[in-house]
């Protein structure tokens, strides 16, 4: 009996220090516990402070340095902009009130807003030009542009032209960026990729005008601007960069007369490009379009281009020194009443960056008509080129031709660019 008592004291007292170690323990952990959230809250919180302080550095302007033992100003706080977010919002359990808008609060404001841009094409002439005479002073083109991403797979590019001819949509068209394959859609109207300077706005080119093999072979200042469908493929290697391009076009447009809905026009291409060195590059491309023509259903036109563009840009000098060197054949052949007519055009230009402002160019170009190749017009230029800004150019451009009919013109163009908003970049 006294053994069995001295074993139930035991008992007891081993329960009764558990009892007291096991609460004793759970409060350590939680002491623990909380000492590491604060340690992790001080961390973050001196986080927060330096982000906020290089913010406000960047912020800044840039100052004059303080006189020599002046201490610094301590940065002011930065707060984050918030938005207000109704309660429950986030969710059963989430966050509630104000929540932290990330990046630039503006641009909340234009989450459904395209980027806008308005570019003006101002030209005049003086001179005489017996032969398509320009007006002596004209605002040539105001171009408004749309341009915005529709959701992560497509964006949208709307180009509205307005001259004194009227309003016309120039270009619109969506892009699949998202394919299989790496494969490149556009579905809309739009610019074929045809060339080079088809590719361009007018705007967007070296001269005040069109070279004539555009002109006298692909159906003018517009070109190929048609309704269609792009399908576009890139194909990379450590040596070339290549892209193959497939489209068709409902045939109705400056060069191609649709006279059925089968009536269609087709316009292939294929690029490569190249690093020849550091400094220089190189970009050749060949191009085809096929379609029917104003003659009749059975009468087709087809053109052949070939194109180079060389680049040559130091990189590793800190100076204003660049060159650029463009060239383009085009061969048509287009169906008559009775015949076949075929022509040659071709015009070679170079522009060059002599100072960090200045541009100066030469272009020399010939073509032949469309409608007789016997016929055959040359044109040489020389160009002068300023940039107050990167959104204004003033050009001058002296431009003589040789017509066909033996009749020459000479004349000086002068031109004014000028831009507002957020403009894409063109087609390199």
């Amino acid at each position: 009996m006294v053994h069995s008592g001295r074993v139930m004291c035991t008992v007891i007292f081993v329960l009764a220090a558990l009892s007291f170690a096991v609460p004793a323990r759970a409060q350590d952990a939680q002491a623990d516990l909380r000492a590491q959230v604060a340690l992790l809250r001080q961390q973050l919180d001196a986080l927060q402070q330096k982000v906020a302080a290089l913010e406000a550095a960047a912020a800044r302007p840039a100052t004059a340095s303080p006189a020599p033992g002046t201490p610094a100003p301590a940065p002011p706080a930065a707060v984050p902009p918030v938005v207000d977010v109704p309660a429950g919002a986030a969710g059963a359990g989430g966050p509630t009130g104000p929540l932290p808008v990330f990046g630039n609060a503006s641009s909340q404001s234009k989450i459904f807003n395209p980027d806008i841009a308005m570019i003006g094409n101002f030209i005049g002439a003086a001179g005489k030009s017996p032969v398509d005479p320009l007006p002596a002073l004209q605002l040539s083109e105001a171009e408004m542009s749309l341009q915005a991403v529709v959701d992560p797979y497509a964006r949208a590019d709307f180009f509205i032209a307005a001259s004194s001819e009227g309003v016309e949509l120039e270009e619109g068209y969506l892009t699949f960026t998202a394919l299989p394959g790496g494969v490149l859609a556009k579905v809309g109207k739009m610019k074929a990729q045809f060339g080079k300077v088809n590719t361009l706005h007018p705007h967007g080119l070296s001269w005040a005008d069109t070279p004539l093999p555009n002109r006298n072979l692909l159906g003018g200042d517009e070109g190929l601007n048609d309704s269609g469908i792009s399908v576009s493929k890139l194909i990379l290697n450590p040596v070339l960069f290549l892209e193959a391009t497939g489209e068709v076009y409902q045939g109705n447009n400056d060069l191609f007369t649709s006279h059925t809905r089968s009536n269609l026009a087709y316009v292939g291409r294929l690029r490569g490009y190249r690093d020849v060195t550091e400094s220089t590059n190189l970009d050749v491309g060949t191009s085809i379009a096929y379609g029917r023509n104003d003659i009749g259903p059975d009468a087709t036109t087809r053109v052949i281009g070939v194109d180079a563009t060389f680049r040559y840009r130091p990189l590793r000098r800190a100076n204003a020194r660049r060159f650029i060197g463009r060239t383009e054949l085009l061969w048509s052949r287009r169906d008559l009443e009775v015949d076949t007519a075929k022509a040659f055009g071709a015009y070679v230009s170079g522009d060059y960056q002599f100072s960090r402002r200045w541009f100066a160019g030469a272009r020399y170009d010939f073509s032949d008509r469309a409608d007789d190749g016997s016929l055959r017009d040359k044109s040489g230029s020389l160009v002068l080129t300023f940039w107050p800004s990167e959104f204004s150019q003033i050009r001058t451009q002296y431009r003589r031709t040789s017509f066909a009919e033996g009749v020459k013109a000479n004349e000086f163009l002068f031109q004014f660019l000028f831009s507002i908003g957020a403009h894409g970049a063109h087609v390199f």
